[in-house]
C-alpha cells in the first residue's frame, strides 16, 4: 500500500497506470511513453528493478553480526529474554515483555509492552517477494526487503511463528491480538486489534484484518484483500476475496456459513435424489 513520498518501481506496462496513479511520489520506470500525474517525479532506467534495488541496498544495508544481541538493541524495564534469543540491529522490545528461548527478532522489529513471544518463532523475516523475468536465467530474483514489523501491546505470539517484516513498509500486529502456535504471517499485512487466530492460519502478504477479526484453524487468505472487522472464519477455510465484517463464513471459497451448512444438506442428499431419478426413468 503506497503513501505519499513513497518511491516505488514498476518495469512491465501492464502495471504502469496502477503505478503511476498510486499515492507513491517518486517512481523508477522504464519509459518515457507515459502521461505523468501532477506531482509525480519519474526516474527512467533500463533496469527499475536493479535500479531499486541499489536504492534499498544503500539506505538498508545488510548487516551480519556475530552476536546474539546487537548493541544498539533497546529493551524495556522489567523485559525477560530468555536463553538463545536473537534480537537484531534497532531492535526495540517495550517494559514487561517475555521473550522465550530460541526467538529470533530481526533487524528493526519494534515491539510494544506486555508482549509474549513463544519458543521458536521468528520476527521480521524476509518477504517471499520476487521479481518475475522468463527471459533470464534465474526466473525469480530476491526483491529485499527493506520494511519491518511492529507488534503493539498486550499481544501473545505462540510458538513456531513467522512474521514476515514489510517490503517497502510495515507489517504491523494491532494491540491485544492473540495466534496460536504455527502461524504465519505475510509481508505488509495489517491485522488489527483483539484479533484471534487459531493453529496454522496462513495470510499472505499485504492484506489488512481489522479488529475483532476470529480465524479458526488452517485458515488460509489470499493477498492483498480485506477482511472486515469481527469477522469470524470456521477452520479450513480458503478467503480468495474480501469479505464483509460482523458476519461468520466457512469453505473455500469462504461465503457465509449458513449457506454452506445448506449445501452440506443438499450434497448429501444427491445419491437419494439420484436414485429416485433412476426409478423415474425406468417406470417411464
Amino acid at each position: 500500500m503506497k503513501e505519499e513520498g513513497d518511491l516505488c518501481f514498476v518495469d512491465h506496462p501492464k502495471y504502469y497506470e496502477t503505478c503511476l496513479n498510486s499515492a507513491a511520489t517518486h517512481i523508477i520506470i522504464n519509459t518515457k511513453d507515459v502521461t505523468i500525474p501532477e506531482g509525480k517525479n519519474l526516474l527512467v532506467v533500463k533496469e527499475p528493478f536493479e535500479a531499486y534495488l541499489k536504492i534499498v541496498n544503500h539506505f538498508r544495508p545488510f548487516h551480519a553480526t556475530k552476536n546474539l544481541q546487537n548493541e544498539n538493541a533497546v529493551i524495556g524495564e522489567r523485559t525477560i529474554i530468555m536463553p538463545n534469543v536473537f534480537i537484531g540491529k534497532d531492535v526495540k522490545i517495550g517494559n514487561d515483555c517475555i521473550i522465550h528461548p530460541n526467538v529470533a527478532l530481526m533487524d528493526y522489529t519494534e515491539i510494544g509492552n506486555k508482549v509474549i513471544i513463544q519458543s521458536g518463532t521468528v520476527i521480521g523475516s524476509d518477504a517471499f517477494y520476487y521479481n518475475t523475468k522468463k527471459n533470464r536465467d534465474v526466473w525469480y530474483k530476491k526483491m529485499q526487503s527493506c520494511g519491518n514489523v511492529i507488534i503493539e501491546d498486550d499481544v501473545e505470539i505462540g510458538a513456531n511463528c513467522t512474521i514476515d517484516r514489510g517490503v517497502t513498509a510495515s507489517t504491523r500486529i494491532g494491540r491485544g491480538t492473540k495466534m496460536d502456535n504455527l502461524i504465519h504471517i505475510g509481508h505488509d499485512t495489517n491485522i488489527g486489534r483483539n484479533c484471534l487466530f487459531a493453529a496454522q492460519v496462513g495470510i499472505a502478504g499485504a492484506c489488512i484484518i481489522e479488529d475483532g477479526v476470529t480465524l479458526w484453524g488452517q485458515v488460509g487468505v489470499s493477498k492483498t484483500l480485506t477482511i472486515g472487522a469481527n469477522a469470524t472464519l470456521y477452520a479450513q477455510s480458503g478467503v480468495p476475496s474480501s469479505l464483509d465484517g460482523n458476519k461468520t463464513y466457512f469453505g473455500s471459497p469462504a461465503i457465509d456459513a449458513q449457506q454452506k451448512r445448506k449445501e452440506f444438506v443438499w450434497i448429501k442428499r444427491i445419491p437419494e435424489m439420484w436414485e429416485k431419478l433412476k426409478q423415474l426413468s425406468s417406470e417411464e
